[in-house]
């Protein structure tokens, strides 16, 4: 797979990934075919904002998605899931400095800083959505 993805991407492919950090993958072989194929695909990811600030552990997904979303050109949604923390995690507040809307808007500009290309990213909050 990473003799593919470096065939196919044209880039080297992420240090997680050669350095086994990452070590499973789900239809990352249908996703190379449609790109071969130029068929559009996109990416999706999300976070769901439980503190003010995202730990190294929050960090790693996003670092990988920045490399995929160089690497192959391709958009990227990240959906802020401040709604279901809310719902799920009874001590936390929805509105409020230290609620679950304000921890997902310091948890976006954490995001922001990563470096996705703004032109092809779009960072939406499910309760900004509703």
């Amino acid at each position: 797979m990473i003799d593919r993805i470096e065939k196919v991407s044209g880039k080297p492919v992420h240090h997680f990934i050669k350095r086994g950090i990452f070590f499973c993958e789900r239809d990352l072989g249908l996703i190379l075919d449609a790109y071969e194929k130029k068929k559009p695909f996109y990416l999706y990811t999300g976070r769901g904002p439980s503190a003010e600030s995202m730990h190294l552990g929050h960090t790693i997904p996003f670092i990988f998605t920045k490399y995929l979303q160089d690497a192959f050109d391709v958009c990227l949604v990240i959906q802020i899931t401040d709604d279901e923390k809310f719902m799920y995690r009874t001590e936390l507040e929805l509105e409020g400095p230290k609620g679950t809307i304000a921890m997902g808007i310091n948890n976006i500009k954490d995001i922001i800083a990563f470096g996705f290309d703004p032109a092809k990213t779009f960072i939406f909050s499910d309760v900004g959505y509703i």
